[in-house]
């Protein structure tokens, strides 16, 4: 083989020569949600792999190619990783991990918020029938509507459980998407469904929770939610041994584990993954746009539930409940925990809500994963 053909066979190997328009755009989404997570500090640990495997797909496709599609019978790496993602087990071993790092102490001090967390859960039933009325069948539906809980192993779980493998990377990077920007999308809200008077309003200290108290609550919770939604145990199971394994106070290896080192292998696994799965092929049509649409009107609805219910709690209790806490019953633990505390304190320095909003965000935790149960036993999943 002569120079001009080794030259030419090696020019033509080049990404250049094999991108659609449509590699390019997701290229520069990608570039657009590397500089958000990076510049903007948007959810990094989140956006940074997501966006990278969205980088990598759309310049070497084979890279989420499974064996079948190539040539000598070894799939490409991140399509191992996807694997994982369509049976369901990164997503539990993050609930696994979410469990460990979160203290359930403020919900089980103030079992109201319980309410709170189901009230942020309408958008997830409203996506859901919007859904069906865009032209979804019931199961795709399902798993899109899962969105407006903003929990994206929810919605990477519901998804492969219901067969929506072709749907998963869209409804992942929305759902990662609006969790990532929480910061952004619910402060308007809250603001428009409040007064200030309303958002200046102190919540009293929360009572101290015994650690009976906090060893009881995954058992119990897991022997209830399991018992009446046996489909939930891989999200709510590993939830609350998480969170055994943290209040336990016997197994603290086991804890950092699965707080530290366990949790951040599987996001970089299931981020990349995630992110791998939105090819220009994949990604870029009518649908997709319809999904974009859809799970950031299940996410406002979701967030002007929970503050509406909020508002209702604090007529009921003569104004002892701070209605900006009931946004925080979306999914997205600790931000949306994070943003009730930052608009209440724009209204009054001295206002302190996290660990009040805290209880909603934990409950709607849980109430997303029981969405997805009764979702699996609505289609005999």
């Amino acid at each position: 083989m002569d120079f001009a053909s080794t030259f030419d066979n090696l020019l033509h190997q080049m990404a250049f020569f094999n991108l659609t328009w449509g590699n390019f755009v997701m290229i520069a989404v990608a570039f657009v949600f590397l500089y958000l997570a990076i510049r903007k500090g948007f959810e990094p640990l989140l956006l940074v792999p997501i966006a990278f495997g969205m980088l990598l797909v759309n310049i070497y496709p084979e890279i989420m190619a499974s064996p079948e599609e190539t040539s000598n019978g070894v799939g490409g790496l991140l399509h191992y990783f996807f694997i994982l993602d369509e049976w369901s087990i990164l997503p539990s071993l993050i609930f696994m991990g979410v469990g460990a790092m979160t203290d359930f102490g403020p919900l089980i001090a103030n079992p109201k918020s319980f309410l709170l967390g189901a009230a942020a859960q309408f958008g997830i039933y409203s996506a859901y029938f919007f859904a069906i009325l865009m032209g979804f069948n019931g199961k795709a539906a399902a798993a899109i509507s899962i969105i407006g809980g903003a929990d994206g192993p929810t919605s990477i779980f519901l998804a492969g459980k219901l067969g929506q493998s072709s749907l998963m990377g869209p409804i992942a990077v929305a759902a990662y998407s609006y969790m990532a920007l929480v910061p952004i999308i619910q402060p308007p809200i809250m603001k428009l469904l409040t007064t200030e008077e309303e958002r200046k309003i102190k919540m009293e200290q929360l009572r101290p929770v015994s650690k009976l108290e906090k060893i009881l609550f995954p058992i119990i919770v897991t022997t209830v939610v399991c018992l009446i939604l046996p489909s939930t145990a891989p999200l709510v199971g590993m939830l609350m041994l998480g969170n055994l394994f943290r209040e336990s106070g016997v197994v603290k290896q086991l804890s950092e584990t699965a707080s530290n080192a366990l949790m951040y292998i599987v996001v970089i696994l299931l981020g990349t993954s995630v992110g791998a799965s939105t090819s220009a092929e994949a990604f870029l049509n009518a649908d997709t746009l319809k999904i974009v649409a859809l799970g950031l009107i299940a996410f406002a609805i979701g967030t002007a539930a929970g503050v509406l219910f909020g508002k209702a709690m604090c007529k009921i209790t003569g104004g002892k409940v701070n209605p900006l806490i009931g946004s925080a019953g979306v999914s997205a633990v600790p931000m949306a925990a994070r943003v009730s505390q930052k608009v209440g304190s724009e209204a009054d320095p001295t206002n302190f809500l996290l660990m009040h909003a805290m209880g909603p965000n934990v409950a709607g935790v849980i109430g997303t994963a029981v969405a997805a149960g009764a979702f699996m036993a609505i289609f005999g999943v």
